[in-house]
């Protein structure tokens, strides 16, 4: 008999190439086309007779996994391990898939966005016409020759290092893992967070979610920022102190910020994502 395989990830549950191989593969395969976001309880019901499971950022706590004994194999739809039970996992005999890397042109992409955006004031000018009608030509600066620091140096970190080499910037770097070499040979400067927070002109977060990065950036972080800088995060929510964040926003502690992951999502903040320099 085919194994049992069910996709949470709304994602994947809407892509009809991936659908059809997978339905190739495990006829018994079934999809969440309803998007439905699973409280606990909801995906232990949902999952409870899987052999396998494709998931996106549900949470597969050994709370979770304990109620699961079928399931066999976790297959992660994109990165961030941060939401599984891995102990648990290797315990239990769980297998996971997953490969690192494989959307880091998408997510460098995107902070670039987010730093051409910001540095040429595209988004508060926009927001301005838009809500208030208000025609604003103040065209920013230009990220060429500008001053990024870049905290986390892994596959979206390293790529993002390459889409800014025609922009000439000094690049400032921070990671916990040692690899002066390739620094050295992209022309990076290996900086202590101080460093980078206190010089750089925009601070991009590509970090994974850890115990040792929760509120990596707070008001300790944004009070040693310029008032001019501006802060990009597309790696996890709570690497950042969202109300810290609002506060420096608000006070124009620093200039602004683009953000594409929050604390709680959808984010119900309407007092943060309502402000003219967040994007």
């Amino acid at each position: 008999m085919s194994k049992v395989i069910k996709v949470t990830s709304t994602s994947f549950s809407q892509c009809e190439i991936l659908k059809k191989e997978l339905k190739e593969k495990f006829p018994n395969s079934e999809f969440n086309e309803e998007g439905n976001k699973f409280s606990d309880k909801e995906l232990i019901n949902y999952l409870k007779d899987a052999d396998g499971a494709i998931i996106g950022l549900e949470n597969m706590s050994g709370d979770v996994l304990s109620n699961l004994p079928k399931l066999k194999i976790i297959s992660k739809y994109g990165v961030g391990l941060d939401g599984i039970d891995l102990d648990y996992c290797s315990n239990n005999n769980v297998k996971l898939g997953w490969t690192g890397g494989v959307n880091k042109r998408s997510a460098a992409e995107l902070a670039l966005c987010f730093m051409l955006g910001l540095s040429r004031n595209v988004f508060n000018t926009s927001y301005k016409l838009k809500i208030n009608n208000i025609w604003e030509k103040e065209g920013g600066f230009e990220l060429t020759g500008k001053t990024v620091g870049i905290i986390g140096v892994g596959h979206v970190g390293k790529d993002l290092v390459n889409l800014l080499k025609p922009f000439n910037c000094k690049i400032l770097v921070n990671d916990i893992v040692e690899q002066d070499q390739y620094y050295l040979e992209n022309g990076l400067e290996k900086s202590e967070k101080d460093r980078i927070f206190k010089e750089s002109d925009i601070i991009t977060l590509h970090v994974p979610y850890t115990e040792e990065t929760h509120y990596l950036i707070n008001n300790l972080s944004l009070n040693k920022m310029k008032k001019t800088a501006f802060l990009v995060n597309i790696s996890r929510g709570k690497v950042v102190d969202q109300q810290a964040l609002k506060f420096a926003l608000e006070k124009k502690i620093i200039a602004g910020a683009g953000i594409d992951v929050y604390e709680d999502e959808p984010s119900k903040d309407i007092d943060l994502i309502s402000l003219e320099n967040l994007a």
